[in-house]
């Protein structure tokens, strides 16, 4: 890091990736922000800087000690272990010590044998048992849809859709099997112990919304380009299975959009002013690959100048958006992303395309679509902008 970089990070103070410290008074809170940092998106421990951004320096004795903490951090006091770098910089005659941490890819990590630490915004604190279990789910340890929902059983299932998924799928019709129910179900992970997994409840479940009232869609139609109104053009909670939420959000998406004329005839019905393909895959993914350890809705914004479809979560581990625009993807939800491809009516592939595809049926229409990762707000935006 070049000195101009290091001056202008301490100027701008301290974030979420950017702390500061006069110094450490023991190996264990070392630990402490390293394993923060790590379970977090990774940063800079800025040694030698007051809290208010004031340069303090470290004395040279400091900066050898500083040196082997980190060492033994690294190797012993952090599990798993992880890998920094330090750069020691000289600014006027005083000395800093950046300590760089990288975004961890194996979470979650601990500390000092018994803690595990997250960034909240520039603060550090223990995590919670949710916060746990969504670094579990970003390293795939777990996955949500795989674990099971409490006070659900067999009655919970739409018995008709579940045959005519399982019958489209396999070729067989399920009442020749000699196969009880509860086990077919268990076999796809759709139960467990008796109680229906996630995966089970959101697609073959009768209400979902009852059991998991925080996963519907939250879909609003709002008068001119801020969100800060208090009335609205239209307003919808959209609930059920996914099947029919998506079905619902996609006749809210198309009911609320223009249709415009181009080369048609004056007869026909026109096209959809931002192509219905892109539409569909947007919301679909939003659907599959949302973070389900996050109680939080889905939400599909219309403003007089874009639509944003926003998901909860914050991309995966080792992905971008760079890298979803090159079609590499992180299934999130393995059990969803199985049994949606074989749900009728439902436009999901499962190959990760979904984003290459959105941005060329844009690109042929002239339509600027925009992928927007908010890590610190723990969402994904697609924007189209309307023109």
């Amino acid at each position: 890091m070049e000195t101009s970089e290091l001056l202008e990070l301490i100027e701008t103070g301290e974030d979420s990736q950017t702390q500061f410290k006069e110094r450490f008074e023991s190996i264990d809170a070392l630990a402490a922000e390293v394993c923060a940092f790590s379970n977090s998106n990774g940063g800079n421990i800025i040694v030698g800087v007051s809290d208010d951004g004031k340069i303090i320096g470290l004395a040279k004795e400091e900066i050898h000690k500083l040196n082997a903490w980190v060492s033994s951090t690294c190797s012993q006091k952090i599990d798993p272990q992880v890998n920094v770098t330090t750069q020691n910089t000289k600014y006027l005659d005083k000395i800093i010590m950046v300590i760089s941490i990288p975004r961890g890819s194996n979470k979650f990590y601990m500390a000092n044998g018994k803690d595990i630490w997250v960034k909240v915004g520039a603060d550090t604190r223990r995590a919670k048992r949710e916060e746990i279990r969504r670094l579990l789910q970003s390293s795939g340890h777990l996955y949500a849809d795989e674990t099971p929902v409490e006070n659900t059983n067999l009655s919970d299932i739409n018995l008709d859709v579940f045959k005519s998924f399982y019958e489209h799928r396999t070729c067989e019709k399920l009442e020749e099997l000699n196969i009880p129910l509860e086990k077919i179900m268990s076999n796809l992970k759709l139960m467990d112990d008796g109680k229906l997994t996630l995966a089970g409840l959101l697609v073959f479940g009768k209400k979902p919304e009852e059991k998991k009232p925080q996963f519907v869609i939250k879909a609003v139609l709002f008068p001119g380009n801020s969100p800060a109104v208090s009335k609205y053009k239209d307003s919808r909670d959209i609930s059920g299975s996914i099947p029919k939420i998506f079905e619902a959000a996609r006749s809210f998406l198309i009911n609320n959009l223009r249709w415009i004329q181009k080369e048609q005839h004056f007869n026909t019905t026109g096209i959809l002013e931002i192509p219905q393909i892109a539409l569909e895959e947007a919301l679909i993914n939003a659907i599959v690959h949302r973070n389900y350890f996050i109680s939080s809705n889905i939400r599909i914004f219309i403003f007089d100048n874009r639509v944003e479809i926003i998901s909860p979560g914050a991309l995966p581990n080792t992905v971008n958006v760079e890298s979803i625009k090159m079609g590499i993807h992180i299934e999130r939800n393995p059990i969803l992303v199985s049994m949606l491809k074989d749900i009728e009516g439902i436009p999901y592939r499962g190959i990760g395309t979904g984003i290459r595809r959105i941005m060329r049926e844009c690109k042929n229409v002239g339509i600027t679509v925009d992928f927007t990762e908010e890590k610190d707000n723990e969402q994904f935006k697609v924007i189209f902008y309307r023109s």
